[in-house]
């Protein structure tokens, strides 16, 4: 059964959500100071049911790394995702000519009751120069908030319409020329004491088997700093994600750089043509605790999409 929430609007702002004392997730949609950045909204910092946090923000080695957010690496020649754009032959290069932002709008159907938060937001990807490129629709959902299985989720869906008279282009470093950096779509960077963490899928999946791979789910399991304990994020696709304008591999990185990104382009670029719309949907799950893969397939089986 699922725990009674508390949700903390300050507007303009974030929006918080709190079960049990403990401050669960913030989702921040004022605008990033820094424009190189690529200004977007984020959740940041997503916490365990006991208060383990999750998340990494603005790490030295990727500042527009932000907790879970989407973004969009290589779009028609403009970077939404902030910082150095991989160019072919020249690796990764300055260029703040070429980074977007993600506008918010409004929020619509902002509904709470005791155990769930449902919201719609409008957004405009914005071109570097002040073009709007693109209408999104963005659902979240923060859910199943469950001390029982000592986990909770969030769902965020896209909806995305090209409001250009041409096709926006949809790619990442791979489809550029750099290996097995399919850096695009829905991105989480973890927090620096994930570093080593354990990652796998259904199945034999797991370890470096799982970049580039398609699979439902993929689960990433970490060690705290300053705590004896583990947490696991497990990162699912909606079923009708198999439809989708296009296929989505996992990109993710467990070393130095922990994160998962649900790539939406990462070995072949896709073209959304003008007046289109793509559309997925994601289930990121909070869980304490280090998951195997009988407890997360237990879990996926007990809480559909």
């Amino acid at each position: 059964m699922s725990a009674p929430i508390t949700v903390t609007h300050r507007h303009g702002d974030h929006v918080a959500v709190e079960a049990g004392g403990v401050q669960l997730m913030s989702y921040v949609y004022k605008p990033d100071p820094v424009a190189y950045e690529s200004r977007k909204p984020y959740t940041h910092p997503l916490r365990t049911l006991r208060g383990r946090r999750v998340s990494g923000y603005r790490p030295s080695d990727h500042r527009w790394h932000k907790g879970l957010q989407m973004a969009s690496s290589h779009l028609s020649g403009q970077n939404f995702w902030g910082g150095h754009t991989y160019v072919p032959g020249r690796w990764y290069q300055d260029l703040p000519d070429r980074i977007g932002s993600m506008r918010h709008e409004r929020f619509e159907n902002f509904a709470v009751d005791q155990g769930r938060l449902a919201f719609s937001e409008n957004l405009t990807w914005v071109a570097n120069g002040g073009d709007a490129w693109a209408r999104e629709r963005r659902d979240i959902v923060v859910h199943s908030v469950e001390p029982d299985e000592g986990a909770w989720a969030i769902d965020w869906a896209i909806e995305l319409t090209n409001v250009r008279d041409v096709p926006l282009v949809f790619g990442s470093p791979t489809t550029a020329g750099r290996e097995n950096a399919g850096y695009t779509g829905l991105h989480w960077r973890g927090p620096r004491d994930f570093g080593g963490g354990r990652v796998f899928g259904p199945g034999d999946l797991g370890g470096d088997a799982m970049m580039g791979a398609r699979a439902p789910w993929l689960a990433f399991v970490g060690e705290h700093d300053d705590v004896d304990a583990h947490s696991t994020l497990v990162f699912a696709h909606a079923p009708e994600n198999d439809t989708a304008i296009h296929e989505s591999h996992w990109f993710v990185r467990s070393n130095d750089t922990p994160m998962v990104a649900f790539s939406w382009a990462f070995f072949e670029e896709f073209a959304l043509p003008p007046g289109e719309t793509f559309r997925y949907r994601y289930r990121v799950v909070v869980a304490d605790g280090a998951w195997d893969r009988g407890r997360v397939s237990r879990y996926l089986a007990t809480h559909g999409f």
